[in-house]
């Protein structure tokens, strides 16, 4: 099951859709104490910000993810992988509904993570609300709602 990952001539993993990424696979997101923001709106006051669901300004200019599917191939707990001091909890989407937003799911290996990916496509506002909505708690965080809607 070897694929060989499209790179650019920087060395940079290009945007593409990993086969081995499937419909109905997870895709996770880690979310650090900078997302949770104060919002009087919603019960708690606390939700998660919308900025979560942006691409890098750098790089591949992708989301970066963890990839469910391949931290359990390989025998590691996915809660346990993705939770840390710094990420405080975790959300997770399908990767069909991810690529039905029209956004790319493909692996990017990081020096310590083998099971980085990246999701890319156009970050606009509305796409990002669409992400934050389509996703649901990983690894929740008491009192934090995922959405003011």
């Amino acid at each position: 099951m070897s694929y060989k990952l499209p790179r650019n001539s920087d060395g940079w993993v290009e945007p593409h859709d990993h086969p081995h990424v499937e419909g109905d696979h997870g895709v996770i997101r880690k979310v650090s104490s900078f997302y949770v923001v104060d919002d009087p709106k919603v019960e708690g006051g606390k939700r998660i910000s919308t900025g979560l669901m942006s691409g890098s300004t750098s790089g591949s200019k992708g989301m970066s993810v963890d990839l469910q599917n391949m931290i359990e191939v390989a025998g590691v707990d996915p809660y346990i992988f993705v939770t840390t001091p710094k990420w405080i909890g975790s959300v997770r989407l399908v990767a069909k509904d991810v690529r039905n937003l029209d956004f790319m799911v493909g692996q990017d290996p990081i020096d310590g993570n083998d099971y980085h990916g990246e999701v890319w496509g156009t970050f606009s506002r509305a796409r990002q609300k669409s992400l934050l909505r389509h996703s649901e708690w990983f690894v929740e965080i008491d009192g934090v709602k995922l959405c003011a809607d």
